[in-house]
């Protein structure tokens, strides 16, 4: 049932330091319930508090009772050392948020698609993060996540509604990205 939470599609050796400590735990707990999720699906800020939640849940103690403890008979929550070690790997490979003061544009209507489509999951992402080159395949394994997880992805336009258009998203991010 959890595993429809988060899309499918982000394989183990796209993860940051894939053969680190940290990776392989992420690899033995996180999938237990879910696809595999990238790191950066949160900034550094928010990962302890969504970690301590899905701990609880993996020991059976989670926001729906007893109901939550018959879903998690025989899955294994990380022992105190596991749990530094990942949620450490967690935070350091976490989303940079955008600085705002440094991309002040992220503030102008022209960014509106950008900033309405990247919220909807995460932290706006620095599009320096990337290159120019590199953001199309980013966007359209986003634009996938999101189907999957039937948010607004803007492929049926609605009168007086904002439209999230592909192309105005990689716009916006090519004009800031990361020189190569």
């Amino acid at each position: 049932m959890l595993e429809l939470i988060l899309p499918p599609g982000y394989a183990p050796a796209m993860l940051p330091e894939p053969a680190s400590r940290g990776a392989q735990l992420t690899l033995k707990f996180c999938v237990q319930c879910h696809n595999l999720a990238n790191p950066a699906m949160h900034d550094a800020q928010k990962w302890p508090r969504i970690y301590e939640r899905k701990v609880l849940r993996m020991q059976g103690r989670g926001n729906m009772g007893r109901l939550m403890q018959e879903m998690m008979a025989g899955v294994q929550a990380p022992a105190a050392d596991e749990s530094v070690a990942l949620l450490a790997y967690l935070q350091r490979h976490a989303q940079l948020p955008l600085d705002a003061k440094k991309i002040p544009a992220v503030n102008t209507p022209a960014a509106e698609p950008f900033r309405l489509a990247c919220q909807q999951c995460h932290v706006l992402p620095d599009p320096q993060r990337h290159t120019a080159r590199e953001w199309p395949a980013v966007v359209a394994r986003m634009q996938k996540n999101m189907e999957w997880m039937n948010r607004v992805v803007g492929s049926q336009p609605v009168k007086g509604e904002p439209q999230l258009r592909i192309e105005d998203i990689n716009g916006f991010l090519a004009r800031y990205a990361r020189k190569p």
